[in-house]
């Protein structure tokens, strides 16, 4: 029999109502083996109000009672990393090691939250005039929303919902339809800490559910992490309501490999960085552009450690790599592959046909690896999210350059060199909001926030760290003067002498 995920509302999980459900995959089979329900319009009001409810509490709770929440949270968190991680594996199909990495990233940022107390310290400056000071205070904006995509349903979450509610607000989460067992999961875990009920809600859905969250009046801000497309409608509708907004879309990553550069060290960086998690992840490696005579070495080493990679189901501990989520989007990811050669790329590697014994009518896709890419071929323009990578061939740094700087996209990028000027110039000249060297996926640790430049961030904050806490908060700037005790007025007596 199916199984069915529901909401979470009020602290406990609630029925749908709507009488709408969404197919959940087994990536690895094919088979449906969950349905989740899709909220209506009154089904998010609910958990809003619910949320809304809970503010009126949570708001005024003290650092010390929010953070001994998120520190219990955190525990059981670190005690139930392999359960999440089999869960996601059940629906995203990614293996079981990235799945467990995922959950770890997530850690950080609870850890983050629990020590929120530093971030969320105001500013004083006494005597700015005759008895007046002046006081900066940050203060919760009440309930808040996350959208969050697939690809890292248990991560994402936690970059949003963990500093949330340790600054004071109430939070409505819509993950992805796609695989939602691990944001009930997280629910529950919550509820064990002892988080007040409604103060973490967890609604699904399609766009029913996200137009609803985008329009509400009381939700006062909004979180998204997803494609450029509906990274820039989250942020125009949610806007156009008066709301706060961060969303972070999609990318281009590019990594530039310089004549100087190990180049086996840049062969296992780009395999790692292209094909990890089938390369549905926004930090993916998906263009390396190589400087110079080093492009044919380079690709022959990139096309011998790709070769070697064990695909196969995500609950394997011999799999290397996954599936991806859905037919659809394997089919679609496979076209940039036929399609490659009309265009002008060389076909090196084509995992189009790949399939895995047993598991045939699995969501499968092999390692591809396109060579002399052109810039006006759509595998080098749109953002393909699965395993494969593009090379392209420039014959100096600055050509390199102007190349990525020209991507529409600006969300990580790196360069592999020995050479540390030429580093330093790189990291001060390309236009992409997190830069690596000599590493090629260079997500930010908790504490410094996470978010990219032009087509790939929408809003003005980054995610997580001091960029997360600003965004889940808003400034009040308190001007104080108080008359001297010795001036009061004749009659009160505060045992201040007169003569002082």
């Amino acid at each position: 029999m199916t199984k069915t995920v529901n909401h979470w509302i009020g602290g406990k999980a609630v029925e749908g109502v709507s009488g709408t459900y969404g197919p959940v995959t087994d990536p690895a089979t094919g088979a449906v083996t969950t349905q989740v329900a899709f909220a209506s319009v009154d089904e998010v009001d609910a958990a809003v109000a619910a949320a809304r409810e809970a503010y009126a509490t949570w708001g005024q709770s003290s650092l010390a009672q929010r953070t001994t929440v998120l520190f219990k949270f955190r525990a059981l968190l670190d005690a139930n990393r392999d359960a999440i991680a089999e869960l996601i594996t059940a629906e995203h199909g990614k293996v079981h090691s990235d799945a467990l990495g995922e959950v770890a990233r997530g850690l950080e940022i609870v850890d983050l939250a629990c020590g929120i107390t530093v971030q969320l310290k105001g500013e004083l400056s006494t005597q700015v005039s005759q008895r007046v000071d002046v006081s900066s205070i940050r203060q919760p904006l009440g309930v808040v929303a996350g959208i969050t995509p697939f690809n890292f349903p248990a991560m994402v979450p936690m970059w949003m919902f963990p500093i949330a509610v340790a600054c004071g607000n109430t939070f409505v989460l819509k993950p992805s339809e796609k695989d939602p067992s691990a944001s009930m999961k997280i629910a529950e875990l919550l509820s064990e800490a002892g988080l007040p009920d409604g103060v973490f809600n967890v609604v699904h859905g399609d766009k029913v559910a996200v137009d609803a969250l985008l329009a509400h009046p009381d939700v006062a801000a909004v979180s998204f992490v997803g494609s450029t497309p509906i990274a820039r409608y989250i942020h125009t509708t949610a806007s156009a309501n008066g709301k706060r907004v961060q969303a972070l879309g999609g990318a281009k990553n590019h990594m530039l490999v310089l004549p100087d550069a190990d180049l086996d060290a840049a062969a296992d960086a780009a395999v790692s960085a292209a094909y990890g998690s089938a390369g549905e992840r926004c930090m993916a490696i998906s263009a390396v552009v190589a400087v110079g005579s080093i492009g044919d070495e380079l690709v022959e080493k990139i096309r011998e450690r790709a070769e070697k990679i064990k695909i196969g189901p995500g609950n394997d501990p011999a799999s290397e790599m996954g599936p991806l989520i859905t037919a659809v989007h394997r089919d679609k990811v496979a076209s940039y592959v036929t399609g490659a050669a009309a265009q002008g790329s060389e076909v090196v590697l084509d995992g189009t046909g790949y399939t895995v014994d047993g598991f045939e009518n699995g969501h499968w896709i092999g390692l591809s690896l396109l060579d002399r890419v052109p810039v006006t071929a759509d595998a080098y323009k749109d953002e393909i999210f699965g395993p494969v990578l593009c090379v392209l061939r420039v014959e100096s740094y600055d050509e390199g350059l102007a190349l990525i700087n020209a991507s529409p996209f600006g969300n990580g990028t790196a360069i592999f060199t020995r050479d540390g000027g030429a580093a330093r110039r790189f990291q001060m000249e390309v236009e992409a909001g997190m830069v690596g060297v000599n590493v090629p996926i260079p997500v930010p640790v908790g504490y410094h926030s996470f978010g990219g430049w032009k087509d790939s961030l929408f809003g003005d904050h980054h995610i997580y760290g001091n960029d997360g806490t600003h965004f889940y908060t808003r400034g009040k700037v308190v001007t104080t003067r108080w008359p001297d005790p010795a001036d009061g007025p004749a009659g009160v007596d505060l045992g201040f002498p007169r003569n002082h």
